[in-house]
């Protein structure tokens, strides 16, 4: 594209500067992926749960509906999305709300720290079961082998 001027009874023909300056581009873009990388971690937390070892472990795949009981036995409920604290005696119509479909075709994961008293443990599977959910599996983490643990020391 080209314009003309006129100045002092001359007439100067000038192109326009046609091109784009991406610095500042390139600044905003690195701005933006340092503060997605700094907060993709914090969103992606949960509630911190030392959950038993076991020698069978199978890998969550897709979002299941989590009921999470932490070492002070508070009672956590994810259906998709961040974890929510809610009381004990609410969990049973909170999962016959959040069911789809058939509750005894729901599945629901039971994430337990290890030093969750059997009685709160009891308490959620109760109230789980008395939603119509028998499809119940409880979180656990792969058992690490040792070679010193396994073999005997004299």
């Amino acid at each position: 594209m080209a314009f003309s001027t006129r100045s002092g009874g001359q007439t100067r023909t000038q192109t326009a500067l046609a091109e784009i300056n991406i610095t500042p581009l390139v600044d905003v873009v690195l701005v933006l992926l340092l503060i997605f990388m700094l907060t993709a971690p914090v969103l992606q937390s949960g509630i911190n749960v030392a959950v038993p070892h076991t020698r069978s472990v199978n890998q969550l795949t897709e979002q299941r509906t989590v009921v999470t009981i932490d070492k002070d036995s508070n009672v956590f409920l994810q259906t998709g999305g961040p974890d929510k604290p809610i009381n004990l005696s609410d969990l049973t119509t909170q999962l016959r709300s959040s069911a789809k479909g058939d509750p005894a075709k729901q599945t629901i994961y039971v994430q337990a720290d290890g030093r969750v008293p059997f009685g709160a443990f009891a308490s959620v599977m109760d109230s789980v079961k008395q939603a119509g959910i028998t499809n119940i599996s409880i979180v656990t983490q792969p058992l690490e082998y040792k070679q010193t643990a396994e073999a005997p020391t004299r």
